[in-house]
């Protein structure tokens, strides 16, 4: 089975955070479209998703408007509060297809200001 080229990027580096993945640490997945932006942190030993915040949730949606930058800091501060709850301070950032720039590269500095440790 030929995969096209953005299938390939994002098993290359799931596949790299997923060998090194431990008991005590979890995955966090980040996916983000031209409006929204999403993430989840994935226990891979079980299969199952731990937390998950989105832009599109009513909360974060009810917030006024704001550029996607600031959406991206909200979504990750959401996150890292619902993972403080559950104790979890230490991840892998799998960025999947995306660049360490921009919006994601945003995403993963407010995550670790608020605790987050990867």
């Amino acid at each position: 089975m030929k995969l096209n080229t953005s299938k390939r990027k994002r098993f290359r580096v799931s596949n790299k955070v997923k060998k090194f993945a431990s008991n005590d640490r979890f995955r966090l997945s980040i996916s983000r479209s031209t409006k929204n932006i999403s993430a989840q942190i994935i226990d891979d030993k079980k299969s199952i998703t731990l937390l998950s915040a989105s832009s599109v949730e009513k909360d974060i949606k009810s917030v006024k408007k704001v550029n996607k930058t600031e959406l991206s800091k909200i979504v990750a501060e959401k996150l890292a509060k619902k993972a403080q709850e559950k104790k979890i301070t230490k991840i892998f950032f799998d960025r999947g297809v995306y660049k360490y720039h921009g919006r994601v590269k945003i995403f993963a500095e407010t995550l670790r200001k608020n605790g987050m440790e990867f």
